[in-house]
């Protein structure tokens, strides 16, 4: 094979390859958007309560201002989050400025995914890897873009494809109380 050939093959390759490539790496890259430094919490600043933890001191955590595209099975991590009084965050939750019962099936969702509010006051159907789906409301931001802060209870910020949930979610998908805390599953909107 001569060199031209090899040129043009390459060339092909390339032209046929590349478009496809490109829209694989739109559709589902999230590239990270930076990082921010842990800070160690003041004294009974950090609420560890349903698998939380807390920023460490001078670790780098990154942040996303994006999360992957919606479909209508999106893979996500499911974490046991509260949205009680005194909750994960100490805050009523985002779009509706109240907390909410645990008893209640209710989510948060990664930045990119809550989409400045857009998801708010919606509904989510949630499937686990069991066959069991259980239907959400959004009612708060799992913050992906800051973290480490007084303003997010010295918590890392969220990754970019968390689903935060109510106890009443890990129930109604069946999920043994002893496996709570982190769970891979998908979701869609209603």
């Amino acid at each position: 094979m001569d060199i031209t050939k090899l040129i043009f093959a390459a060339f092909l390759f390339v032209l046929i390859f590349s478009p496809r490539l490109l829209e694989a790496n739109k559709l589902h890259g999230c590239k990270p958007s930076g990082r921010v430094k842990g800070k160690k919490p003041p004294p009974d600043q950090c609420n560890e309560d349903d698998d939380s933890f807390c920023c460490t001191e001078g670790k780098y955590y990154t942040t996303y201002k994006c999360s992957p595209s919606v479909s209508k099975s999106t893979k996500a991590v499911l974490n046991l989050n509260g949205f009680d009084t005194g909750g994960d965050g100490n805050l009523p939750s985002k779009c509706d400025k109240k907390y909410h019962s645990n008893d209640t099936p209710v989510v948060s969702l990664s930045t990119g995914w809550y989409n400045g509010g857009k998801r708010c006051l919606n509904n989510i159907t949630i499937s686990g890897n069991n066959g069991r789906r259980v239907v959400a409301m959004v009612v708060d931001e799992c913050d992906s873009s800051v973290g480490c802060d007084e303003a997010h209870d010295y918590m890392p910020p969220c990754d970019n494809n968390v689903v935060g949930a109510s106890r009443a979610v890990w129930k109604g998908l069946g999920v043994p109380v002893r496996d709570w805390g982190e769970l891979d599953i998908t979701w869609s909107d209603v």
